[in-house]
């Protein structure tokens, strides 16, 4: 396996998972990706579903999908501006199935990861083990009779990756490939850093999938990111994609 040292890349897969809460953490990891989602078409970027876990009531446990720009104008790079939303994001608010009116406070993990570039990870074939089985959906719904969910293990490293979105083989496996080259990129990238003295660690920021970032509470109608110590009151907004006000304040306080 080579690796070169390109740091910027155009397109980002993101991982969304569900946390602490349940069915309702499920619930919100699906909101976010709703939230990025529509912010992604407003951009005018393009999507695409790598791997999910649905739930029976219409929440993720898992889901990853890839965002791309829809030309490759200079300017138009995905991870400047999704850099920023890699952490936890915590709900607050009062689930639907409750029935006493109480707050319910739950988790999302997001991991934001650079999409390599063809020349900067070259994996040996001979370092995959490759693994078909039947996909299916929550509850045993939509289970496929054939065997085209995939599971690819890097041998070297130990990352596992599964796809199983699509009908066929080859495009699971595809999109597989695409999950573990990201990951394995970041796996580098990570190990580099833990090489740095602390000082220079300090001076890495928005990299840590443990730090809590933001906080959505819907009854007061309020999205605080706990980096830049801001809330702004317009979450309605804010979940429907309206996200460029709280990515450039990051994007500023970076810089």
């Amino acid at each position: 396996m080579q690796i070169s040292n390109q740091k910027e890349s155009n397109s980002v897969i993101i991982e969304i998972r569900a946390g602490a809460g349940g069915e309702e953490a499920a619930l919100f990891a699906a909101d976010l990706f709703r939230m990025y989602s529509k912010y992604g078409q407003r951009q005018n970027w393009k999507q695409k579903i790598l791997d999910s876990r649905p739930t029976e009531l219409g929440g993720f446990k898992e889901i990853i999908f890839e965002l791309t720009p829809s030309s490759s104008r200079r300017g138009d790079d995905v991870f400047s501006k999704m850099q920023y939303e890699g952490g936890v994001h915590r709900v607050q608010r009062i689930p639907e199935t409750e029935k006493v009116g109480r707050i319910h406070t739950s988790t999302a993990t997001v991991a934001v990861l650079p999409k390599p570039k063809k020349t900067e990870v070259k994996i040996n074939p001979q370092d995959l083990k490759i693994d078909f089985y039947r996909a299916s959906g929550p509850g045993g719904q939509y289970v496929n009779k054939r065997e085209t969910a995939v599971r690819i293990t890097h041998l070297p490293t130990g990352l596992v990756v599964t796809s199983q979105t699509e009908r066929n083989q080859l495009q699971n496996k595809e999109n597989a490939m695409s999950i573990l080259e990201a990951r394995i990129l970041e796996k580098k990238e990570m190990e580099e850093i833990g090489k740095l003295s602390e000082t220079r660690k300090a001076q890495i920021k928005w990299a840590k999938r443990a730090e809590k970032i933001r906080t959505y509470n819907f009854p007061q109608d309020r999205v605080t990111d706990h980096r830049i110590k801001k809330s702004w009151h317009n979450l309605e907004e804010i979940m429907e994609g309206k996200l460029n006000l709280l990515i450039e304040k990051l994007r500023k306080k970076e810089t």
